[in-house]
């Protein structure tokens, strides 16, 4: 990897560019201008002669457009005075004209329209007043002239000026976006985290208790709770090794988020029984029929299920708990209840479509997230009869129309 250093006092060049071009331009345009009025010949006598005040007005009217950009207006009024005043004298008139017009195209391109509409106007006047020394039978000509010129370096600078600001709103849009995307990401992996650390992590604890309570009392139960704790953890561990496997490759999570192989309904079974040597009977009931459902929807439904029975370990660990899965024609229903006698507070969550409070822990908010990005919703709330429900109804897009961004852009 090569890194470019760049010389402070190559840097100091590079900045001072720009004044030194406009400094060079307002000297050569000066120069341009005074060798056009000494050589320009009048044999009619239409025109004042020549003197030192005449260069003078001219060094007042192109001298100064070397600082255009930093006080615009205040150049532009300056030199409409300056121009006034050469052409009030009777001077040749034709050399004033251009240190106007890029005065007015400065003010256009740097300030905005009700100001450079206004300078316009008052440029109009100016040059107007000036074509009173046009040659005999070219005055219609010239009043054109210098109208035309008006329009054009008014229209040029307000484009311009139009274009730049597009170009920055452009720029601060997409900087946002690239903020937003940063955001979910990090969602997104902190979500991912959540669900794979949690749900281990709460079975490691429980097994790990089971083992230290029995351990001398019922060695072979101590020995099946250990092997249930190493179970955990490796699938932990290679859940995590995948997941960090695809950040490394992709530099970001999939916006379908599809999980390790095998991840989804399909391992309720294995789910069930990990989370019923935690202690919680799991009872798994399919209905409908059952298809194969879009990666990302099928890890949302396998991640809102095992979320829930996490907590049902966690809240409710002499619970049993139910799951049940039900294809529709146009959705996957999927519920997790349990017969637990309650919840801490943080457990309780609001009524359908109504947000989760600040209290409501992580898993929660997870489960919510996952199911808005494919236009689900996720209900959390007490059962009627008991317990703690958690349901989840997801969209299921059919006909080909299999990804999560298939739904995203229908959401749009």
């Amino acid at each position: 990897m090569h890194v470019l250093v760049t010389h402070p006092v190559a840097v100091r060049l590079r900045a001072g560019l720009p004044a030194v071009g406009e400094v060079v331009y307002a000297v050569g345009s000066l120069w341009i201008s005074a060798t056009m009025l000494r050589n320009w010949p009048d044999p009619n006598g239409y025109w004042r002669d020549t003197d030192a005040l005449a260069y003078a007005l001219l060094a007042a009217v192109y001298l100064p457009l070397a600082l255009r950009r930093r006080f615009p207006v205040a150049i532009l009024l300056s030199t409409g005075l300056c121009v006034a005043a050469y052409f009030t004298l009777g001077y040749y008139h034709v050399v004033a004209v251009y240190g106007l017009a890029l005065a007015l195209y400065t003010v256009a391109s740097l300030r905005p329209r009700r100001v450079s509409a206004r300078c316009a106007a008052g440029t109009l006047v100016v040059l107007l007043w000036g074509t009173r020394l046009a040659e005999p039978g070219i005055g219609a000509l010239s009043v054109g002239f210098v109208t035309v010129t008006t329009i054009v370096c008014w229209v040029a600078g307000d484009g311009s000026r139009r274009l730049r600001e597009l170009s920055r709103q452009l720029r601060l849009e997409q900087e946002e976006k690239a903020r937003r995307a940063v955001t979910e990401e990090r969602i997104r992996i902190a979500r991912e985290l959540h669900d794979v650390i949690a749900h281990h992590v709460s079975v490691i604890s429980v097994q790990t208790g089971l083992a230290a309570y029995v351990f001398s009392a019922d060695p072979p139960t101590a020995r099946k709770a250990l092997d249930t704790v190493g179970d955990s953890a490796r699938e932990a561990l290679a859940e995590m090794r995948r997941m960090l496997l695809v950040l490394r490759e992709e530099g970001t999570v999939p916006a379908a988020e599809p999980g390790p192989p095998g991840s989804g309904l399909g391992r309720l079974d294995e789910l069930a029984k990990r989370v019923g040597e935690a202690g919680v009977p799991v009872e798994v009931r399919v209905t409908g029929t059952a298809y194969d459902l879009p990666p990302g929807i099928d890890l949302c439904a396998y991640r809102v299920v095992q979320e829930a029975l996490t907590n049902v370990i966690k809240h409710a660990p002499r619970a049993h708990a139910t799951v049940r899965v039900h294809y529709g024609a146009d959705e996957v229903h999927v519920r997790v209840k349990d017969d637990g006698s309650g919840r801490p507070a943080a457990r309780t969550a609001p009524s359908a479509g109504a947000p989760f409070p600040k209290s409501t822990g992580q898993g929660l908010i997870g489960m919510r997230e996952r199911a808005t990005i494919y236009q689900g919703t996720v209900t959390a709330e007490p059962a009627p009869e008991g317990g703690f429900e958690v349901s989840l109804r997801v969209p299921v897009p059919r006909g080909g129309e299999d990804d999560a961004d298939a739904v995203r852009t229908r959401r749009r």
